[in-house]
């Protein structure tokens, strides 16, 4: 039985390679795609494609160098170009340089399927290569790579958060978002459990300012959890923002998967706040543990309206940084790296977090008349105050500093020029 013909596509807009990809599969073809032209060019290095289609707009690379590289690497590779933004110029360089064929945008399914039918018609068979081709890829696969090769600038991170992570936000199932976003809210309580233990003594044995370094060094735990595992956090999705301002997905459509996120995250931090409860580890070191969690609570709930929002803005500038700068690393250790000291740095200022203020005040609350509260005068912490003194003012603050300090800003600087572009969507994507 004859193997697959492989076709690669290559286009920053996630709706235009996925919809080429389900197409193409669906004519019998074996089909991968690429975000950027690095990455479109990397593949053809690493593997052999009988075809590859390319987008001369790409955020990292001039269309017209992408396909003048692909075609030097690849000769027995049939080339096509798909853009909206041809022109008369880069049609001659195009057929100077053997390309297959020119396709516009907007295009139909069958219209791209004919013309990879064409294409490949055209093309020599290559059998040998084909199988020289896989051999080279699967010992250049097995080598090992450096760590910052394929790191992202702040131009390509930019384009990740607008057109393919909100995208796949914004379109994921209500039960996905729900599962992984209570996950997200019990990973955010594991690192406010964690600096609850290592705050209780900490003062006093190292000074406030080393103490709080410490309390937030163990407290990225859960920011990393979440990055690393795979969790859907209310805080983080304040990015989503920017695929918003993009026009790829509607501010309604966003607004409604905050609101699924945020509850989800919600019930994942209690969770874990009844865990912790009845697991009884508060009681260590004579119930000092239990003590420092009801002190956090209350004096979170006794923070006024504005300092807390304030503290918000500042708490959620920090966390959104992290998650772009973790987007950056391609590798594990990188992204680790990338998350620890933006989220070190805003627990250790003191400033206010909605998810992880899910598991500290409820914790306190569950704990109001414990053994470990007698004396305490708690009158104010209490369900309502939480909600309206701290979670409303906290919340409305970080959403200002992730989604207009770091979504909005970074998308105005390196994305705003693309919105144009997505305008005329293809009939293909839609």
């Amino acid at each position: 039985m004859r193997e697959p013909q492989r076709i690669l596509v290559v286009d920053d807009d996630p709706a235009v390679r996925e919809s080429c990809r389900r197409v193409l599969a669906e004519c019998g073809y074996e089909v991968e795609t690429a975000a950027s032209g690095k990455e479109g060019l990397e593949r053809t290095r690493r593997g052999y494609f009988d075809c590859a289609l390319f987008d001369l707009k790409m955020p990292d690379m001039d269309g017209m160098e992408i396909v003048r590289t692909a075609c030097a690497n690849r000769t027995n590779m049939a080339v096509l170009i798909v853009t909206g933004y041809g022109s008369v110029e880069t049609a001659a360089e195009a057929t100077r340089l053997g390309v297959a064929d020119y396709v516009s945008k907007p295009f139909t399914p069958e219209e791209i399927s004919q013309a990879v039918d064409r294409a490949l018609e055209r093309a020599p068979r290559t059998a040998l290569p084909r199988g020289i081709d896989r051999l080279v890829r699967e010992m250049k696969d097995a080598a090992p790579k450096p760590e910052h090769a394929e790191d992202r600038n702040p131009q390509a991170v930019a384009q990740v958060v607008t057109k393919s992570l909100g995208v796949k936000k914004a379109t994921a199932s209500i039960t996905s978002a729900l599962v992984l976003g209570a996950l997200a809210g019990a990973y955010i309580g594991f690192g406010a459990a964690l600096a609850t233990l290592v705050g209780q003594d900490a003062a006093s044995k190292v000074g406030v300012g080393i103490a709080q370094v410490l309390i937030g060094s163990v407290f990225s735990v859960g920011l990393i959890l979440v990055v690393v595992a795979g969790a859907e956090l209310f805080t983080g999705n304040n990015l989503m923002i920017a695929g918003a301002l993009g026009r790829h997905y509607s501010v309604g459509r966003m607004l409604g998967r905050w609101g699924i996120v945020y509850a989800a995250n919600f019930i994942g931090a209690v969770l874990l706040a009844f865990i912790m409860y009845y697991s009884g580890v508060w009681k260590a070191a004579s119930g000092a543990v239990g003590q420092k969690a009801i002190a956090i609570a209350t004096a979170k709930v006794n923070l006024p309206f504005g300092e807390a929002f304030f503290r918000g803005i500042g708490c959620n500038w920090l966390v959104c940084l992290a998650v772009w700068m973790a987007i950056s690393a391609k590798q594990i250790g990188g992204k680790i790296l990338a998350i620890f000291f933006p989220i070190m740095a805003f627990v250790a200022l003191g400033y206010e977090h909605s998810v992880a203020n899910m598991y500290f005040v409820p914790m306190g609350l569950l704990l109001k008349n414990s053994s470990v509260a007698a004396g305490m005068d708690l009158s104010s912490l209490t369900w309502a105050r939480f909600l309206i003194a701290n979670l409303i003012p906290v919340t409305l603050g970080n959403i200002i500093g992730g989604a207009i300090f770091v979504g909005s800003t970074y998308w105005w600087v390196y994305a705003r020029e693309d919105r144009k572009a997505a305008a005329p969507a293809t009939r293909l994507a839609s």
